[in-house]
């Protein structure tokens, strides 16, 4: 147990700066992301975007630190990272390196910076918000002149090693999600066909007939089977009111396959706007902008319309399973083919869904449809299960972080 009173140090009193390199130029190349931390330059930006710049980079040792003063969505005062899977490392000179003293342990001062408690002090130090090129106006003896309160040593050692075993944990149920989510992309490349083939190199016993080659408004009810949300002043925001039984529904609610609403209509705009209304056993995918992305409206949702950003589809049950056709709409050749059909990201380049209604596509039997629906899903539903797991994990150590540190 500890009982001796934290104390407030400044950040200079128990760090050290560290500059300059030794010429090594092989060395791995860093950058910081704030809600990944250390990652290789060739893997976050597909190469290394040092340049010549390289030759003026720090040489970081494991268990040494950087600043990024850069200002982030998830870190609006910058992010601190100590260097822990590598032994040396080039960083980028603008980073404000440094290392601790005999005061402090390295990763107690990160998992400080994690709390987002030095911000307070970091926000006083920004005259002019972000500069042009991303980077806060913090030099670095503003930075190592803030204050952090810090127990013993001993202290400091169980607490990094408390939050370390966190740490990975969080790291193990990553890496099963990736490897999972690695697994079914194997299984959609095997299970679907590729290419001018007419059947998939894998599939169920008993199943031997070629794919058939249909138009995809086969696939669809004939009646309305494909829709997209009314132009034009149908749904402008002057016409949303602040409660309301009858909602709007947009392009996040495909994106992120959740359903909670941000604007509500009257009853009568929604009779009005009938034919445009969403219900459950509806696919709902984003024609605009983020592309392709497609949910399965699911029981229990508000009465509600869709907007101009969304395509509702209504599928033909006697051809098309429904568990089938959300796989195939989230398959990577659909998703080249939806993404390509468009020219540009802005709202006005939409979906031509005139092209997309006769576009060819490989289709089984309905019986191998249902199975291959069946076998995806059960794979999605251990996916979100380990997701929901993973995001449990990391609320529970961001709330440790504030209960544990003063």
């Amino acid at each position: 147990m500890f009982f001796d009173a934290w104390e407030l140090r400044k950040l200079g009193d128990i760090t050290k700066r560290v500059r300059g390199n030794d010429g090594r130029m092989d060395l791995p190349t860093l950058t910081i992301s704030a809600g990944s931390g250390w990652l290789d330059q060739k893997d976050r930006f597909s190469g290394n975007i040092a340049g010549k710049e390289q030759m003026n980079y720090t040489l970081l040792k494991k268990g040494q630190l950087s600043y990024n003063h850069g200002n982030s969505k998830l870190a609006k005062y910058g992010a601190v990272f100590e260097l822990k899977t590598y032994d040396e490392a080039l960083v980028p000179r603008v980073y404000h390196s440094f290392e601790t003293n005999v005061l402090a342990t390295s990763d107690f001062i990160e998992y400080i910076f994690a709390t987002k408690r030095p911000d307070r002090e970091l926000a006083k130090l920004v005259s002019s918000g972000a500069r042009m090129d991303g980077l806060l106006n913090i030099n670095f003896n503003e930075f190592v002149g803030i204050n952090v309160n810090i127990p013993s040593v001993e202290e400091q050692q169980k607490i990094g090693s408390f939050f370390k075993q966190i740490d990975n944990t969080i790291a193990l149920h990553q890496r099963k999600l990736d490897t999972l989510k690695q697994m079914k992309k194997g299984f959609l490349q095997q299970m679907f066909p590729e290419n001018e083939e007419k059947v998939p190199k894998v599939r169920f016993a008993g199943f031997e007939e070629e794919w058939a080659l249909r138009k995809f408004h086969n696939l669809v009810d004939t009646n309305n089977g494909i829709r997209r949300g009314p132009f034009g002043s149908a749904l402008k925001k002057d016409l949303f009111v602040k409660e309301s039984d009858y909602v709007v529904y947009e392009q996040q609610n495909a994106i992120y396959n959740k359903y909670e609403t941000r604007y509500n209509i009257t009853k009568d705009k929604y009779e009005e706007l009938i034919k445009f209304k969403v219900l459950p056993g509806d696919f709902i995918m984003s024609g605009a902008g983020t592309i392709g992305r497609i949910s399965l409206v699911p029981e229990g949702i508000k009465h509600g319309v869709f907007n101009q950003a969304l395509i509702r589809f209504k599928l033909n049950h006697e051809k098309t399973d429904s568990k089938y056709f959300l796989q195939l709409m989230r398959s990577e050749n659909m998703q080249r083919m939806l993404t390509g059909s468009n020219p540009g990201s802005a709202m006005i380049n939409l979906v031509p869904m005139s092209e997309v209604k006769n576009w060819d596509i490989l289709v089984p039997e309905l019986e191998e449809q249902k199975l291959l629906g069946i076998f995806f899903t059960n794979i999605d539903n251990i996916i979100a299960f380990h997701q929901q797991k993973l995001d449990q994990l990391k609320i529970l150590k961001k709330a440790y972080l504030q209960n544990m540190f003063i």
